[in-house]
């Protein structure tokens, strides 16, 4: 029997033969991601009666959402991470300025193609960029984790996505990801395995790929994945911290739900407030009036993301009025930008460059913005006080796009400058 690519992953790691949707399998994970909420599954591993992790070498702590610290609070709880990370012999911790956790993850040879990584983060299906099985769960599932070294898991049914076309100027692969989400709705993966195919995505980098599994979190999923190839392998180089073996789905597979999508006619799409399915394309919301423009976050921080938007403000000033801020999503990624001189480039066009984090998406600090104030950000979510803020709105769109409305001050189609 023929199977996708999550019942051939999860039938190899339980050693069965094969499972099928709807079955429970318990599974060991190769990789267990936790951040800044480090500290309080700790605690809730101590009222467990935990006292030693469950094999050391498996978890990758990594200080991001609020970073640097910007209360007591938060530092103290960056304390008490260090703290059990040096009890704990833990060997993959990244200190504060790393950068966000999914592409650290990814850098550091951590998220291999064909193992599994639960995170406690719901973004975790970013993994599914490499060829592995990633998926976010609870604190009180991580702490169980920590304890006993297993979990159990129900085999999602499995969504294929067929993407074909050449991608015109200016869009990009979250315009893609963010027109899926709007034709299914954010339940429309609910619990499923997306798998995504096509010349489109086999023609697309790293970069670019990432910004698809990422957003999949979006849309209710379990994991979503792009099978490897020679740049997955090159990319790993050097880098990965053990040997993998990729798996791939049977071509013959059977798959719960399949869309196709052609780019060839893709307009750049915005997520207006305050969902993330409220999805139009920009030509009915340009000339939207915004007060702060964001560049960052794990779905678009990476390098291309940079250069895109420093591509378009060379040469040119912020619009008065409007707030840029940008947040280079690791340390790696920040070192690139400046020997690229994009940096140069927005300090110069006015924007403000942040440590690499989380920066504002959280809404913790560094960009929260005032009541009745419009931002457009390249994040991955708007609902109502996603950047600290309650009375505020939040578009989401491609790093092009929001570097083009920072501007004009306006949402703002970058062909149009």
């Amino acid at each position: 029997m023929s199977s996708t690519f999550a019942e051939k992953i999860l039938a190899q790691k339980t050693g069965l033969q094969r499972v099928v949707p709807g079955q429970i399998v318990e599974i060991t994970p190769d990789v267990v991601l936790t951040h800044d909420n480090t500290a309080a599954i700790s605690e809730i591993f101590a009222r467990m009666g935990g006292k030693k992790v469950y094999n050391p070498d498996m978890h990758a702590i990594i200080l991001d959402h609020a970073t640097p610290a910007p209360t007591t609070k938060h530092a103290e709880n960056h304390r008490v991470t260090r703290e059990f990370v040096r009890s704990q012999g833990i060997r993959y911790f990244y200190d504060v300025g790393r950068g966000v956790c999914h592409q650290v993850l990814v850098e550091e040879g951590l998220a291999l193609p064909g193992e599994i990584v639960l995170g406690a983060d719901s973004h975790t299906p970013h993994a599914g960029v490499m060829g592995a099985f990633g998926t976010g769960i609870g604190r009180s599932e991580m702490a169980s984790i920590w304890a006993l070294g297993k979990l159990w898991l129900r085999v999602p049914e499995s969504l294929k996505v067929e993407v074909t076309g050449r991608l015109p100027d200016w869009v990009m692969s979250k315009d893609i990801a963010l027109h899926l989400i709007g034709k299914l709705g954010a339940d429309g993966g609910l619990y499923m395995s997306v798998e995504w195919h096509g010349e489109t995505i086999r023609d697309m980098t790293l970069d670019q790929r990432a910004v698809l599994t990422n957003l999949m979190g979006e849309m209710g999923v379990k994991n979503s994945f792009v099978p490897p190839d020679e740049k997955i392998d090159k990319y790993l180089y050097g880098r990965a911290k053990r040997q993998y073996t990729a798996i791939f789905p049977d071509p013959d597979a059977s798959y719960a739900q399949s869309v196709e999508i052609s780019v060839n006619n893709l307009e750049p799409m915005i997520a207006c407030p305050h969902t993330v399915d409220n999805v139009k394309p920009i030509s009915l919301v340009s000339g939207t009036k915004i007060q702060q423009a964001y560049l960052g976050t794990c779905t678009n921080g990476r390098l291309e993301d940079l250069a895109a938007a420093a591509r378009l403000l060379r040469g040119r000033k912020i619009a008065p009025g409007v707030r840029m801020i940008v947040v280079p999503a690791s340390s790696q990624i920040y070192l690139k930008a400046l020997d690229a001189g994009y940096i140069h480039t927005f300090v110069e066009a006015g924007a403000m460059v942040e440590s690499p984090g989380c920066g504002a998406c959280m809404g913790n600090h560094m960009g929260v913005p005032a009541v009745g104030e419009v931002s457009v950000s390249s994040a991955n979510r708007n609902f109502q006080g996603r950047m600290g803020t309650k009375e505020s709105e939040i578009y989401l769109a491609n790093p092009a796009v929001v570097a083009a409305s920072a501007l004009t001050g306006v949402i703002t189609h970058p062909a149009d400058l």
